[in-house]
């Protein structure tokens, strides 16, 4: 695995490359980085050139002043794309990174070749009041003690396997990074008009989702009848950090997926 930075319209995007083959973008969740994916890259790259990279406004890639939204998250993926000279290629995005793969084949149909979505909630009208109504997912205010940091730990907990308190370290770290930001990708997601974008998704998508994770598995049977090709595969055994959590069987389903497209 090798780090790169490229420069694009939007400012420099980080992404770590690794593997030969088709072009495969793994899109991370908010507030993560291509950090989510380390375990899962050695996985699939053996037959595919996988890009991992950190969104705009996460990890090492630059922060637009503007507005955060998917579609500028979207248009970050295809900078990067055009950067790399990449005209087709396959996205896998979990949670805000499975949005983000749908604005960009829903926008540019005929550079995305496949979509695996994982963990993605669909968002409509509905699901936007009664969001906006809960509470923050990762918002809190800051303190001068550093109590902050305990409240976001504890906001995240339930979605998280008691016995893997490194993968909250993981999201700490990258949430620090996005710093009084944090909240806002989640936002993004909300205000995304999916049910107005996805008719015009027409890439063979694989819907992915841990069984555990109930932000997002009542949604897999709305995101089926929606998409025009679409197959899905539960996770046994995890949730929300089913890339981090079980890399090896989030890389097998992706990988099996890919294998019987390639096959066709």
């Amino acid at each position: 695995m090798r780090k790169h930075y490229a420069d694009t319209p939007h400012g420099q995007i980080h992404y770590i490359a690794s593997g030969t083959g088709d072009p495969l973008f793994l899109l991370h969740q908010t507030p993560r980085s291509s950090d989510e994916y380390r375990d899962v890259i050695p996985l699939v790259s053996d037959n595919h050139h996988v890009i991992a990279m950190d969104t705009l406004g996460f990890g090492a890639s630059d922060s637009p002043d503007e507005p955060w939204t998917i579609e500028l998250f979207a248009a970050g993926v295809l900078a990067l794309a055009d950067s790399l000279n990449i005209q087709q290629f396959d996205i896998v995005g979990h949670h805000t990174g499975g949005v983000v793969g749908i604005e960009v084949a829903a926008s540019n149909p005929q550079r995305v070749r496949s979509l695996v979505l994982s963990g993605v909630p669909y968002v409509d009208a509905e699901r936007r009041r009664k969001v906006a109504l809960g509470p923050t997912i990762d918002g809190v205010p800051l303190s001068t003690d550093g109590s902050h940091l305990k409240q976001l730990r504890q906001k995240r907990a339930p979605f998280y396997p008691l016995d893997r308190p490194d993968l909250l370290d993981r999201l700490l770290v990258d949430a620090l990074k996005v710093g009084a930001r944090v909240e806002e990708g989640h936002q993004a997601v909300n205000n995304y008009r999916m049910e107005d974008r996805i008719e015009s998704v027409y890439a063979p998508t694989l819907i992915l989702c841990g069984e555990l994770d109930t932000f997002s598995l009542p949604d897999v049977p709305r995101l089926v009848a929606h998409l025009r090709d679409s197959r899905q595969s539960i996770l046994p055994g995890t949730g929300v950090p089913s890339v981090d959590h079980k890399p090896d069987q989030f890389a097998k389903e992706v990988l099996r997926f890919l294998d019987s497209l390639a096959a066709q």
